[in-house]
């Protein structure tokens, strides 16, 4: 048997062969004679009309897709648009350039590549989007040459897919009813593909070197919990397979109310981003929504949504929970989301530039009729609306939001903490809001300085480092010492992937944490995990988190101490 080892990043044990993606589209010759009767306007048009083409693919793909899947269609769809990207290829279709004159499928090659090395130069988020800009050029280039779009495998039976990444467009609308699970040989766990294979339910290892050469019909054992792919396993595993799979039937539906073994009530909320994602959230027994990512109503235009559109969109999700809270996360815009009428594309590194909060600097007004629209939603329904600004690093800018949100009529003002300098001030920003919320995906790559996407570092950019830890106890206790000095409770969530993993959940709730929140289908797990222990042995396993020497440490040591985490395959 041959094993290869990853980063696990959605727990699951499965038997399957393995489907490869299909190799990727072949770079076009450059030196290819032209007809004589080609002109540049025509190559150009046909480069218009094929990124058009792929556009619009996408947009029709996004409006049947909800939740993670539908944000990344519409934000690689924006990117086939990319006017830089299509005048650039154009411009290399001219004998006059550099080297000469390019086919259309040429000109589009190059194009993209020097784009994508822009982007990869100026590292952090914007380096993230390299993957989505190669992948718009091999649907470019494909549409030009009258052959299909890359995409999944297709297959007669059920599969486990293997690849070395997979594009931010393909992971969005996965079926899984036919993968049934998710291998990569490069990526972090808090890329497109670990994020929405969580919120597909599907087992999932990254970082794996190797995987991307399993043959193709392989069969092979995937144990997402500990991060590691076995190529023709023995019949114990075989059978480790077949009892997870038991295990996973039976796995109790959440309850919709979250307590611990000692009566401890710790609520599980869910993060959504649309009106169909909430009723579903409601469905799956979330007691309200943790994260509310209005970024939906802002993607996939080039002007900002009116009024209006906002409440339809926001009144959508408050009318899934009528008495219940809801935590709306403002415009979260900047570095991964550019947006052209609020955000500069050649800021040299955007995930240190005007990003969240920060754009109000810049683009004054669009926060506010945010607000105003947040404000009017909630006035006809029933919902309990609390709303916190991403990107706060001071207390300074939390009073300011505060004042905004005041001027509104929001009566629950909050903020993200995903800057250190918030964790460390904790008690001083807290003081000028209603309470925080931890996004541990952006706090986790700035307090490790480590890309979330790159595989090299993925054991760096790992919610269970002690450091980052740490930051989530500087929270809570900063947090504990303003609910005193004000005589009001201002509790501390989590919003962030980390929420989702049921072993790091116990942990965070030892460490302070008040309420959790993630995708619906991890409801269930989490809550079942709660409920075998008491408060006191969370905080004990927490101490226990915080003292290890590493990321790795630190979770071995506290699964070894939840023997229902191996029960359940989690």
């Amino acid at each position: 048997m041959q094993t290869f080892s990853g980063v696990g990043v959605a727990p699951g044990r499965v038997l399957g062969p393995v489907r490869q993606m299909p190799k990727p589209v072949q770079e076009p010759r450059g030196n290819v004679n032209i007809p004589a009767d080609v002109t540049v306007e025509s190559q150009g048009q046909r480069i218009k009309d094929a990124a058009k083409a792929v556009q619009a693919e996408l947009r029709a793909r996004a409006a049947t897709a909800s939740g993670e899947g539908k944000e990344v269609l519409e934000a690689t769809a924006m990117m086939a648009a990319d006017p830089m990207l299509v005048k650039s290829a154009i411009r290399l279709l001219s004998p006059a350039a550099p080297g000469g004159a390019r086919t259309a499928e040429r000109a589009v090659w190059e194009a993209a590549a020097t784009v994508a090395e822009s982007l990869k130069a100026l590292g952090g988020y914007m380096a993230e989007r390299v993957a989505d800009v190669l992948d718009v050029r091999a649907r470019i280039v494909s549409e030009l040459r009258g052959l299909p779009a890359p995409g999944i495998p297709a297959s007669d039976v059920p599969f486990i897919l293997a690849a070395e990444d997979l594009a931010p467009a393909d992971t969005a609308t996965l079926d899984p009813a036919k993968v049934i699970a998710l291998i990569t040989s490069s990526g972090g766990p808090q890329s497109h593909t670990a994020i929405l294979a969580r919120a597909l339910g599907l087992p999932a290892i990254v970082a794996a070197p190797g995987v991307d050469g399993i043959a193709d019909g392989m069969e092979v054992y995937l144990d997402g919990a500990a991060g590691t792919v076995t190529v023709d396993p023995g019949e114990d595993l075989r059978l480790a397979a077949k009892a997870w799979a038991n295990q996973a039937s039976t796995l109790a539906a959440f309850s919709g109310s979250n307590v611990m073994a000692d009566g401890f009530r710790v609520p599980l909320l869910a993060n959504v981003g649309t009106g169909a994602d909430a009723v579903k959230a409601a469905e799956a027994g979330a007691e309200g929504v943790g994260l509310l990512r209005t970024e939906f109503c802002f993607l996939d235009r080039d002007d900002e949504p009116t009024v209006e559109e906002q409440i339809a969109a926001y009144g959508a999700v408050f009318a899934a929970f009528p008495g219940k809270k809801v935590v709306v996360r403002t415009l979260d815009a900047g570095a991964d989301k550019p947006l052209p009428f609020l955000t500069n594309a050649d800021e040299p590194n955007p995930a240190l530039g005007v990003r969240g909060y920060r754009t109000d600097l810049t683009s004054p007004g669009v926060l506010e009729r945010q607000l105003e629209a947040i404000a009017a939603a909630e006035a006809v329904n029933q919902a309990e609306v609390w709303v916190m600004a991403p990107m706060i690093s001071t207390a300074d800018e939390a009073a300011h939001f505060a004042s905004l949100c005041a001027a509104a009529g929001l009566r629950t003002p909050g903020v993200m903490v995903e800057v250190p300098s918030a964790a460390l001030t904790a008690a001083t920003v807290l003081r000028e809001v209603s309470f925080a919320s931890l996004g541990t995906n952006d706090l986790t790559q700035y307090a490790m300085a480590a890309d979330r996407q790159l595989g090299p570092l993925a054991t760096l950019n790992d919610p269970w480092q002690p450091a980052v830890l740490q930051l989530v106890k500087l929270t809570a206790d900063g947090a504990a010492a303003a609910s005193a000095a004000s005589g009001t409770a201002k509790p501390v969530g989590v919003c962030g992937e980390a929420a989702a993993d049921p072993a790091l959940a116990v942990v965070l709730v030892g460490l302070g944490v008040a309420t959790l929140s993630m995708s619906a289908r991890a409801l269930a797990a989490v809550s079942t995990v709660l409920a075998t222990v008491t408060m006191a042995q969370a905080q004990q396993l927490a101490a226990v988190a915080l003292a290890a020497s590493s990321a790795s440490a630190a979770r071995q040591a506290v699964r070894a101490q939840l023997p229902i985490l191996d029960e359940l395959g989690l």
